[in-house]
Parts: C-alpha cells; structure tokens; sequence
C-alpha cells in the first residue's frame, strides 16, 4: 500500500526534515508515528498527501511514485485519503453537517447521495443529533470527532493524522483512538503522527519513530 525508499526532504533554507527513511505499510496496517516536536512527523504526512514532494527517494502510495505524480491527478490521488489535523480546520461560518459534507461537495459526489453519507459519518463518530449546529458550540473533543467525520466521509483507503489528540485530555484521547482503531477493523490503512505515549500502550501495534529527520525505530521491521 505504502512504500518509502530513502526519501529525504530538505527545505530551500537548507533544514534537512527527512534523511533517508525507508519503511512499508502493508494495506490494511494501522501504524503509530512516534518522536520529538520537530522530528519530522508532520513533514512526512505532508509526503504521503502531496501537500509538498520529497526532495530524494522513492514514495510510492498504491503503486504510485508520487515524486513523478502529475499535478494534474493530485485531486483525484486524494480522494482515497483522509487527513485529520490537530487544529481541526473547521469552518465555523458553516454547520457540522456542510463541514463533513465539504469534500464530498469539492469532489463532485452525486447530490442524491451526500445526505446519506455525511449522517453516516457523523452516526460513526456519535455526532449525528449535532448536525445543524455550528462547530464553534462544540467541545474540543467534538470539534476533533466532526474533523474525523470530515476525513472519513468519503471512505479514503488511507487515513492520516496529524496529533489527532494532541489538544484533548487523556479519556477524549482514548475516545478518539477507538475510533480509529474501529476505521482500521474495517481494513482502512491507518497512519497516525503523535507524541501521546499512552496512545501507543493501549493501542498496542506498530510504531515508527523519528529522531532529527531519521527513522531510528520500526517495531513491525523483520530483523
């Protein structure tokens, strides 16, 4: 599903993010992306969305090589993904239910069908009943879940998260991992970046560590 072959990323100011990374997830695999503020986490999610393109190496997502990835198909490439934010990104001048609907809107999904998906989605994340209110009346551990139903509303194959629980406390933490342990049973590839050790404990799969732009740990790797 995802293969990454000494792919490096070095900004024009010089700073290196990634040095020679290389690991794979097979379809279906939940991973954990583990290391300090700054290890490069984010820089490697922002790769696999073709939010930026590798400096060096091989990035190859579905038997895509997405340092060759025409422009022109990033749009239709990101339609199987799904990407959760720490920050949300929700539009608070919109309802909960036009936020979930928006990719689905941008994608050009058949009208018919947009209503039955998006309350699919907020059903999934227990949000259903909040569908016409505005997300600023919501908890920060609501606001998180609409952003998951967001990223979730098109079905992607791929899901990616970005400190996901990074700004709530330890239950809602844990709430949201169900989630996202129940979207990997039903055979989503799950990737998520965090610094939230309890997270690892209780979920209990493999973990990717970045230490300064290095993979220094893969605890799924073959010896």
């Amino acid at each position: 599903m995802l293969q990454l072959s000494h792919v490096g990323k070095r900004y024009p100011s010089g700073y290196e993010a990634l040095k020679a990374v290389s690991f794979t997830l097979a379809a279906g695999e939940m991973v954990f992306l583990t290391g300090h503020s700054g290890a490069g986490k984010s820089t490697l999610l922002r790769l696999i969305a073709l939010i930026e393109r590798p400096t060096r190496g091989q990035l190859i997502v579905a038997g895509r090589n997405l340092q060759r990835f025409p422009a022109r198909h990033i749009p239709r490439y990101r339609r199987d993904l799904g990407v959760v934010f720490q920050d949300n990104r929700l539009l608070f001048d919109r309802t909960v239910y036009d936020n979930v609907a928006l990719p689905l809107l941008v994608t050009g999904a058949p009208p018919a069908e947009i209503p039955k998906r998006v309350r699919a989605a907020l059903d999934k994340v227990g949000l259903l009943e909040k569908e016409r209110l505005s997300p600023v009346v919501l908890s920060g551990g609501e606001q998180q879940r609409v952003g998951i139903a967001r990223a979730i509303v098109h079905r992607p194959t791929i899901l990616l998260a970005d400190e996901p629980t990074g700004n709530l406390d330890p239950d809602l933490s844990l709430e949201i991992l169900k989630l996202f342990l129940d979207f990997h049973d039903h055979g989503t590839t799950v990737l998520i970046a965090t610094h939230d050790m309890n997270l690892l404990r209780v979920a209990k799969k493999r973990v990717l560590q970045l230490d300064h732009g290095e993979l220094i740990l893969d605890t799924g790797a073959r010896a």
